[in-house]
């Protein structure tokens, strides 16, 4: 019997969707879901779910350990929490964050806002460890162990047709796919092995602030302009190129800001997106002037996207009045 802490599979980043050959036996391709990756544990007397860091969660998904209790003890599945929001008709990752501060109010908050588990893989079931059968074996005694379940236990979508994958990319992104994960029908169950492959876009922000100094920044605050002209917070970059310093280190000089600014300093932790990292982080103030061209992903909510953003480059050719307002909604 498997019992955390439990090593997930990892999945490698891809810059291109890879074809059907790269695969030994054959690619299967599955969406790549904005929830939290976890692990499900099934014992004769409890259910046990096991963040991708080891983290347990069960305490703050009471109405899934009533769904998983069902299954036969000793099942073990790799899967992904998350929440559909019928209203917003798409997946809502700040819906599962309302989990961890819920407190007191967390059993309403399940009743009002019930979770799903998605689960692409059986690593254990009531006999047997499966990790070293190939991927199509686990896959189907995955869907023998779930046929019947409740529908807030499902069984992510798998194709092995690479061009229904493609269409996959344009249907599930407004349902809060970010993209596909690719694997190996012969591949048995290890800690790499996987690949994904996200849909990211150009995008335009506004710089609102560096973190690091004037003269060597190291990443840019990014904000956007909402319909009363106020400065808003949408997000960071990434660790910054050191040409990118230097452009970015001449321009900003010019645009420091003196005076008012709309962000608290130092900017909170959850802005960044560090909720296991509580110290705040001191930024320098830049007046609302420079324009940066972004790749970003899909995860994008509440006005933010979740997930840090590369910098290309400095849009000296685009004004700031130029870029997309801010939006609660996607851009």
């Amino acid at each position: 019997m498997l019992r955390p802490p439990i090593e997930l599979t990892r999945a490698a980043g891809v810059p291109e969707l890879p074809p059907p050959r790269m695969c030994r036996g054959g690619c299967a391709y599955e969406p790549k879901w904005d929830g939290w990756r976890c692990a499900a544990v099934v014992t004769s007397g409890s259910v046990m779910l096991q963040s991708r860091s080891f983290k347990p969660l069960a305490a703050y998904f009471p109405d899934l350990v009533v769904h998983l209790s069902a299954l036969p003890g000793g099942t073990v599945l790799d899967g992904e929490v998350i929440r559909f929001d019928p209203t917003a008709g798409r997946t809502s990752f700040a819906a599962l964050q309302r989990r961890v501060t819920a407190g007191r109010a967390l059993p309403r908050e399940a009743r009002a806002r019930p979770a799903s588990f998605v689960a692409f893989d059986l690593l254990h079931d009531a006999n047997a460890d499966l990790r070293d059968l190939p991927l199509v074996q686990r896959r189907a005694r995955l869907e023998a162990v779930l046929a019947g379940a409740p529908t807030a236990l499902q069984i992510c979508p798998q194709t092995t047709d690479y061009d229904e994958a493609l269409l996959w990319l344009e249907a599930y992104a407004p349902l809060g796919c970010e993209g596909l994960v690719v694997k190996d029908l012969a591949g048995r169950y290890r800690r790499t092995g996987w690949w994904k492959y996200k849909i990211r876009t150009t995008d335009e922000a506004i710089i609102g602030g560096l973190v690091g100094t004037l003269a060597s920044p190291s990443a840019v605050l990014l904000g956007r302009l909402d319909y009363q002209h106020r400065l808003r917070y949408v997000g960071h970059t990434g660790p910054l190129t050191v040409p990118q310093q230097q452009e970015i280190a001449e321009l900003a000089t010019l645009v420091e800001s003196q005076g008012y600014h709309p962000w608290p300093q130092p900017l909170p932790a959850a802005w960044l997106g560090r909720f296991d990292r509580a110290d705040p982080v001191p930024y320098v103030p830049v007046a609302p002037l420079l324009v940066a061209e972004i790749v970003v992903d899909q995860a994008y909510e509440s006005g933010r996207w979740r997930h840090q953003a590369r910098h290309l480059r400095v849009r000296t050719d685009m004004h700031p009045s130029e870029v997309t307002p801010w939006s609660p909604d996607e851009p």
